[in-house]
């Protein structure tokens, strides 16, 4: 980590605003990203989407929450989790 005085490197309004929330405090500032979010390079996300539309699709058609548990090795509060969840994938 690369750290820099503020009054060397901000403008001094901008300083100022800033110290009226931390002043004294050490702030990490993190680099603009265009960094992907986790498991979408790699296909990973795209698969346990694809897993979880399937065990809501089972749910919804009678399958049990325990029998969704062992068909798919998760634990019964995982399956609870996707399929009582609010936002639909």
């Amino acid at each position: 980590m690369n750290y820099k005085k503020g009054a060397d490197v901000l403008p001094a309004r901008l300083l100022k605003e800033i110290q009226e929330y931390v002043e004294g405090s050490l702030v990490y500032i993190p680099k603009k990203s265009n960094k992907a979010g986790w498991g979408y390079v790699s296909g990973a996300r795209e698969a346990i989407d694809r897993r979880n539309r399937k065990i809501m699709s089972l749910f919804e058609q009678g399958e049990t929450i325990e029998a969704l548990s062992d068909r798919f090795h998760l634990g019964e509060d995982t399956i609870k989790k996707i399929v009582y969840r609010k936002k639909s994938i």
